[in-house]
């Protein structure tokens, strides 16, 4: 049974892993219409204290002026992990004028790992 379990999250750990990489090159990219990609049909963002729940269309809306003001240079991770069920990740989004500090709520919906909850605070 063990060796079943551990079959089992090895085979996952790659499909997570590969979901994490491409949600990172949308957001070095800037392009709300790819990371909508991977955000759950309800996604709650939350830019500079100011917070709301979205469906995917009216996230990309947001994401897409987002993007537009604060055009990327660069992001990476700083950490990830998970926590009562949930995965989440530490990002740096930095653009010309300053960085944002990036946490993602990343919940396993079906055989889907998608981002539920986007919370970008200036640094």
């Amino acid at each position: 049974m063990k060796m079943l379990f551990f079959m089992f999250s090895m085979l996952l750990f790659p499909v997570q892993d590969e979901v994490m990489k491409d949600i990172g090159t949308a957001m070095k990219a800037g392009s709300a219409k790819e990371l909508i990609k991977f955000c759950n049909n309800t996604v709650e963002i939350k830019i500079n204290g100011e917070s709301s729940n979205y469906s995917k269309a009216q996230a990309e809306v947001i994401l897409r002026e987002f993007f537009v003001k604060n055009a990327p240079t660069n992001f990476v991770y700083i950490h990830q992990g998970s926590s009562e069920g949930l995965n989440y990740t530490i990002g740096r989004y930095t653009h010309n004028s300053g960085a944002h500090r990036v946490v993602m709520i990343i919940k396993k919906i079906g055989d889907k790992y998608l981002i539920d909850t986007l919370n970008f605070s200036q640094e």
